[in-house]
């Protein structure tokens, strides 16, 4: 049995930045009952690419869980998560208030604010990510809906 060299951490970033840059994610460990309907009702709900983190099986990671898994989840960020993909950024923005997931139609007020109210933002670096954290994790209302 031949055994493959596992990926560099350097290629992962490469691979998952060539596969998603300019796209969204959302990161979770399931959905509550009736959230992924509700979610795919919305406009442009149906265009973010859904990654599960739930224990995954023995096989090497893709590009995109070992970006969720390896470098997101460390942040110990609430899931689910919303990550815009950027030239060689990700911005990180939780989907939850008070313990709860937000209706989905907030995503929309959500995307529009995230390159100034982000959880979270990794920069690519040369073996994986350099993170910098933004808003507090309480904060969670979106401002662009109230027009600030």
């Amino acid at each position: 049995m031949l055994f493959r060299k596992a990926p560099s951490p350097a290629a992962l970033v490469n691979g998952f930045f060539d596969r998603y840059r300019g796209r969204t994610l959302i990161v979770h460990r399931g959905f509550s009952p009736g959230w992924l309907e509700e979610l795919l009702k919305q406009p442009g709900g149906g265009g973010h690419f859904r990654v599960d983190v739930r224990p995954p099986a023995e096989r090497r990671l893709s590009p995109v869980e070992w970006v969720a898994r390896e470098q997101v989840l460390p942040l110990d960020l609430p899931l689910p998560l919303l990550i815009v993909v950027r030239d060689d950024t990700l911005l990180l923005r939780h989907l939850t208030r008070a313990g709860l997931p937000v209706h989905p139609s907030e995503i929309l007020w959500f995307l529009d604010e995230i390159d100034t109210r982000y959880h979270a933002r990794l920069r690519r670096g040369a073996e994986g990510f350099e993170s910098e954290y933004g808003i507090d994790i309480k904060d969670n209302e979106p401002e662009a809906m109230f027009g600030l």
